[in-house]
């Protein structure tokens, strides 16, 4: 690729939102770089990225879903068949799009893109969210251009430590001078201590289950703390009358759609520890406790270690997290003014908010680098 040629980027990642945000902000980076780049995105046909990448005006391609069994399993035995078959797929794409640079954010698709580019001989650049790699970037990064991650210390080869790529209403967000609009429109009032608590779009149940059984107490206006609880679609939280709770200091809804209205709004969010989350808090100095996932390989304890261990956030198990810790640990902690602005410096270092145009440099730069 030349100065003057067009750049043309193919994206590879989908499945979750946690591998399409940072993929679109990446996306929205580098057409505002080189104006010129044309970005093709790489999917499935069963992921979120089907109804996201086209909403942000971008185009989709999908390739079969080819997953990586970790033990002996029929899966494994069609694997190859598989993978081939999604390989093909990918050197279809990428030759239709005469690729310069191929870029994955990892999950089941990004394997037979990496391969792709192997054999076409172009350059791959990773970006790893988690502090855990998953499989797809350990293999991909054997042969990467570049290796950009959000959490140091991953143990992939060549490291560069970027940040997480995020949407611009969030690496721009003012919590301050935003904070009185954004309480106002989610039903809060504006001069209250605010805690937030959210176990995701699709709800937590351990969470719910400690804030719901504390909510008498928040409900009775005894605490001069509001909390809102995101209980997830369908995890609505009742009282003994089966009617839903919402009384005094506490509020509930299923969903919030613009998370910067959340980080606006909130003195204090409690909420699980999922890379994009502790990235955006730390990003927007957020003041947080982690209630990492009780199962899985552990990668969201990690995800949050390191901001714990600077003071910019907190981290309880799940098992821990009751009504009781709720009640004489976090709402203290709401209404500790001092305390919350060293959280939030102590974050400063690790907030990182322009992740999507590092990215966008590194991707330009390995195209730049084709013979």
């Amino acid at each position: 690729m030349t100065e003057s040629a067009a750049l043309s980027v193919v994206l590879a990642g989908g499945g979750t939102a946690g591998h399409i945000s940072p993929l679109l902000a990446i996306a929205r980076a580098l057409i505002e770089a080189r104006p010129d780049a044309r970005v093709v995105a790489v999917g499935t046909a069963a992921g979120m990225e089907t109804r996201l990448v086209p909403a942000a005006g971008f185009r989709l391609e999908t390739i079969e879903r080819v997953p990586m069994p970790r033990r002996p399993s029929v899966d494994l035995l069609k694997l190859p068949v598989r993978l081939v078959r999604a390989v093909r797929q990918a050197l279809k794409i990428i030759d239709a799009a005469q690729a310069d640079v191929v870029v994955g954010v990892g999950g089941y698709v990004s394997t037979p893109l990496y391969v792709a580019a192997w054999i076409r001989r172009i350059p791959v650049v990773i970006h790893e969210a988690n502090a855990r790699p998953g499989l797809a970037n350990r293999l991909g990064a054997r042969s990467a251009r570049s290796v950009a991650v959000a959490f140091r210390g991953t143990g992939l080869p060549g490291e560069e430590w970027v940040g997480m790529p995020m949407r611009r209403e969030i690496s721009t967000l003012d919590r301050a001078a935003a904070r009185r609009d954004a309480r106002a429109g989610l039903g809060l009032d504006p001069d209250r201590a605010t805690l937030i608590v959210t176990g995701g779009s699709s709800g937590a149940a351990s969470i719910n289950r400690a804030v719901a059984e504390a909510a008498p107490t928040l409900a009775d206006g005894s605490v001069p703390v509001q909390v809102l609880h995101i209980t997830g679609r369908g995890k609505q939280v009742t009282g003994p009358d089966g009617a839903l709770l919402a009384a005094g200091g506490y509020r509930q809804v299923e969903y919030v759609d613009g998370m910067e209205n959340v980080y606006a709004a909130a003195d204090l969010l409690l909420a699980r520890a999922g890379a994009a989350t502790v990235s955006e808090v730390a990003a927007v100095g957020l003041p947080a406790v982690f209630v990492p996932l009780p199962h899985g390989n552990g990668e969201q304890r990690r995800n949050a270690a390191e901001l714990v261990g600077v003071g910019g956030a907190l981290m309880i198990d799940d098992a821990r997290l009751t009504a009781d810790w709720l009640l004489t640990e976090a709402l203290p902690l709401v209404q500790d003014r001092e305390r919350l602005e060293n959280m939030s410096a102590a974050a400063a270092p690790l907030g990182v908010r322009d992740a999507d145009t590092r990215m966008a440099k590194l991707i330009i730069e390995a195209a730049g680098g084709r013979s």
